[in-house]
């Protein structure tokens, strides 16, 4: 049980709603409810970074964290996870990212017996923006209707040159 502002005591899920002063801001903020007595600090991005600075130095203050991550078996797990991870360090300073979980599985896009009798909004949706746009561009119209044409044609040339016919002249670039 809280009491509440304006006095009396509350139940419920409002008991909950305890606030507090941020030490870093000074903003009056309300407590997560799983860390009513630790939290000190409010949501904001530079105060949660306040935080966790003072957080980090607290810990590495104690007698018992001072060679916590110093030591052999230490420096052999961090060898052992550099030669299982070649190169992770140097993606991050390209700005690329890894991602840290699986990729995605892809989803089977539901076939139609006849793909021309959809309906163009149906086929566009399928399509990324990006070969949309390409296709806008290679077509030289934004129309729907244009765009759907080379779109068809694209789709079936690509589906003859993968199933061997040779309806359609190679190309070729031209020799200086």
């Amino acid at each position: 049980m809280v009491v509440g502002e304006d006095g009396p005591p509350r139940e419920g899920s409002m008991a909950n709603k305890v606030q507090s002063k941020c030490l870093c801001c000074g903003d009056i903020f309300t407590l997560d409810v799983r860390n009513r007595g630790r939290q000190k600090y409010c949501s904001k991005r530079s105060c949660r970074s306040v935080g966790k600075a003072a957080r980090q130095r607290r810990w590495l203050g104690k007698p018992e964290n001072q060679d916590y991550f110093s030591g052999p078996e230490h420096v052999e797990r961090v060898r052992a996870w550099r030669a299982a991870h070649p190169g992770y360090w140097r993606a991050h300073r390209r700005g690329e990212s890894i991602a840290l979980q699986d990729a995605l599985v892809r989803q089977v896009i539901e076939s139609h017996k006849d793909p021309f009798t959809r309906a163009l909004q149906d086929a566009l949706r399928c399509q990324g923006p990006v070969l949309i746009g390409l296709i806008a561009h290679l077509s030289d119209s934004a129309l729907q209707e244009d765009i759907a044409t080379t779109a068809r044609g694209l789709l079936q040339l690509g589906q003859d040159i993968l199933s061997g016919q040779t309806g359609h002249a190679p190309q070729t670039s031209a020799a200086p």
